[in-house]
């Protein structure tokens, strides 16, 4: 069984696409929270309150860090996902902290972001622009069989 991460973005269905994709494989899927508003206010909803909205997105980012190393830790291939709204600066310490573990990276972003992404995009050992070429790829990498 190959178990994917699946990080970055969280605005589209991209995730969605590739489970749907891979079904019949032997893949098990994980990922961070992917409800925005939760990600960011867990640390207040179970440590308490902060006045300060600094120390009130650290709480959030330290527990959702847990899940996230603990994904990726776990994972056998890694998927980073580049979304075209927001600048996500966790998507590329995600793809780091993978290739640092040496795990496979696979990274999904779109073809305009190529510069601003080239370093990581040489981190990795396949890049995307589309879930189906993800989805090709896992399909490729358990079974060996080439898209028809």
């Amino acid at each position: 069984m190959l178990k994917v991460y699946l990080s970055g973005e969280i605005h589209t269905d991209w995730r969605e696409q590739i489970v749907a994709g891979a079904e019949g494989l032997d893949v098990v899927f994980s990922a961070p929270v992917t409800d925005h508003e939760a990600s960011d206010d867990c640390g207040v909803a179970i440590l308490g309150a902060e006045a300060d909205k600094f120390w009130h997105d650290n709480k959030g980012a330290k527990l959702n860090a847990i899940r996230t190393r603990r994904g990726i830790e776990q994972a056998d291939v890694v998927v980073v996902r580049f979304g075209e709204k927001y600048k996500q600066w966790n998507a590329a310490f995600d793809a780091g902290y993978a290739a640092a573990l040496g795990k496979s990276v696979i990274v999904l972003s779109m073809p305009e972001h190529q510069h601003a992404l080239k370093e990581v995009h040489a981190a990795a050992l396949a890049v995307t622009s589309e879930p189906r070429q993800v989805v090709e790829i896992l399909r490729y990498v358990l079974t060996g069989a080439l898209p028809s």
